[in-house]
């Protein structure tokens, strides 16, 4: 068994310090395996933002695993955002734009999907794509496969049109042969699950889509700040715990376990 934490879009800018430190108090409980930041770290990639959140990262429980977001890229600096849009986030975060973590029960592979030439949304490369099925095809089978970006795979069930990540069905064709168990990501500022059989009818192999809401922003839309558990169990079982901030602390307000039943994942 291992547990994840899924947390996304903190926005260091926009940060209330009692949801910083209710969300730092809910890690230490959970204790997990590992933390996924899904992508948006800052509100407008500024050094003192971008400084707050390695600050914040490093009083994290465990090893974290993290890729930059859209608003990671410099909006109103037009030549930075072009020659050096992501030169803050590596130097004050990390220098791997491509990280990746393995225990003897998970894979997980983070891809970078900022671009500068959209200021929202955000798009998978060849390169990208090509270095994930190398990487996922190489390992075991018996793993939990998970990949991490910013922008989503699957867009909300009630909001078909949202735009979601480029090149999003190549990918998962290219990686379809690795056999991926989940994807990750965050961007729309809402949690929901579900498997892209739904959405990629032409794709054989389904993947477990799991969102994460805003952890930490201000900026909230239609739900309140969030993050995600998730725990693997053997014979790729996942359980999959929304925590939710009540003005005080984050509690459970939803609880699934998924699994795979006739090649597809579905809630049990």
């Amino acid at each position: 068994m291992s547990i994840i934490a899924h947390i996304s879009d903190l926005h260091f800018g926009t940060v209330k310090a009692e949801l910083a430190q209710g969300l730092l108090t809910s890690l230490h409980e959970v204790e997990p395996d590992l933390v996924v930041v899904s992508g948006d770290l800052t509100q407008r990639a500024r050094s003192r933002q971008f400084h707050a959140a390695k600050t914040y990262l490093d009083s994290l429980p465990c090893p974290c695993l993290v890729v930059p977001g859209n608003h990671d890229v410099p909006l109103y600096h037009v030549l930075h955002r072009f020659f050096q849009r992501l030169a803050k986030y590596q130097q004050y975060i990390s220098q791997d734009l491509q990280p990746s973590f393995q225990t003897r029960e998970l894979a997980v592979l983070g891809v970078n999907t900022a671009r500068s030439l959209t200021w929202k949304n955000g798009r998978v490369s060849v390169e990208q794509m090509q270095a994930a099925q190398t990487y996922f095809c190489n390992v075991p089978n018996t793993l939990v496969k998970v990949l991490v970006t910013h922008h989503p795979f699957l867009p909300p069930p009630e909001q078909q049109r949202k735009t979601l990540v480029g090149r999003a069905k190549r990918v998962l064709q290219t990686i379809e042969q690795c056999h991926l168990d989940l994807l990750l990501a965050g961007h729309f500022h809402m949690s929901y699950a579900g498997g892209t059989h739904v959405v990629y009818t032409m794709i054989d192999h389904s993947i477990l889509v799991i969102q994460a809401g805003t952890a930490l922003s201000s900026r909230v839309r239609d739900e309140r700040n969030a993050y995600n558990v998730i725990t693997t169990h053997p014979n790729h079982v996942v359980q999959l715990s929304v925590r939710m901030w009540d003005d005080r602390q984050f509690v459970e307000v939803r609880n699934e376990r998924y699994s795979r039943q006739q090649g597809q994942w579905q809630v049990e």
